[in-house]
């Protein structure tokens, strides 16, 4: 059985205060002890490591022979762990290491993200930032991941989820798909054979999205079966704008598209569907100060209070 316990780390607080001091008594006033608690201290230290570490007097007090390994011995293993416990705090304090942030969805990234990481990583030069696009939620602990950032509600856990922005959701379609099939005058008529609509694919459930449109507290559901499903904003808004078919997206993403007139919004009318983007991260307590600090930089980013 290991000697190593909390009794015997507080022997050698007071066996290394009794050598800086000189003696029992200065160990005492060094420690707010009494010489005699100082004495006994010693001697459970002794009789823990089965040596003798000091050499006694009436006048003196001074390490052994084995006292003398012993303190050449543990004063490395001290100090390094000092130094440890020091890193550990300052980690607390100090935005530095290695962040790891999962992307459900690069769209944020690459509208929001990318043109101001520089301003981030300006403030804080001892850190290195990892930007991962995952298709899955996964397990942030277990994959090492700090935070993830992610388009729609959360699923119920342990994470907490802090909401960023809410942005609405628009049906749109290119100039040419109009042109060729028409405008849908409601959105019912999505659900016609006459019209393709290009589902985009739920990373959690693995299902597509239900279409909806809201207005106020009215709620629609169209049910679409389009042909085409895709589970990337990139590809859908590029098929989109070649004109393949209709569209539920972002209006974060696409607000350059309806100006130049190269989408069209259909239903403008319905207007109060909103999506949220939420970050996720372990616990809210002892929260490291790197994850903070890019916590902090995203409400700032995104205008969240």
């Amino acid at each position: 059985m290991s000697g190593f316990d909390e009794r015997t780390l507080a022997g050698l607080r007071v066996f290394f205060a009794v050598v800086d001091a000189g003696s029992f008594a200065g160990a005492g006033e060094l420690l707010d002890m009494s010489q005699p608690g100082v004495s006994r201290a010693i001697a459970r230290l002794e009789q823990r490591l089965g040596i003798r570490l000091f050499d006694r007097t009436t006048r003196a007090v001074a390490l052994s022979e084995e006292g003398r390994r012993f303190h050449r011995q543990v004063t490395p293993v001290l100090a390094e762990l000092e130094e440890v416990v020091d890193q550990a705090v300052a980690g607390a304090v100090a935005v530095r290491g290695r962040l790891r942030v999962g992307l459900l969805d690069p769209l944020f990234a690459q509208l929001l993200l990318a043109p101001r990481v520089e301003t981030f990583l300006a403030r804080y030069p001892q850190l290195q930032l990892e930007l991962l696009v995952r298709d899955q939620p996964g397990d942030l602990v277990s994959e090492g991941i700090d935070l993830a950032i992610r388009f729609g509600e959360p699923p119920s856990s342990a994470l907490v989820a802090r909401k960023l922005l809410e942005t609405r959701v628009l049906t749109v379609a290119s100039p040419a798909y109009l042109r060729r099939h028409g405008r849908p005058a409601t959105p019912q008529e999505l659900g016609e054979d006459r019209h393709a609509c290009i589902d985009f694919r739920d990373p959690v459930s693995g299902q597509p999205y239900a279409w909806e449109f809201h207005r106020g507290r009215k709620r629609l559901s169209v049910p679409t079966g389009g042909r085409l499903v895709v589970n990337d904003v990139g590809t859908m808004l590029h098929a989109c704008l070649a004109g393949y078919g209709v569209a539920q997206m972002m209006s974060l993403g696409i607000g350059e598209f309806l100006a130049k007139g190269k989408l069209v919004e259909l239903f403008p009318d319905w207007p109060d569907e909103r999506f949220p983007l939420y970050v996720l991260y372990p616990s809210r307590k002892q929260l490291p100060a790197k994850t903070r600090a890019f916590v902090d930089f995203l409400v700032e980013l995104c205008g969240a209070g």
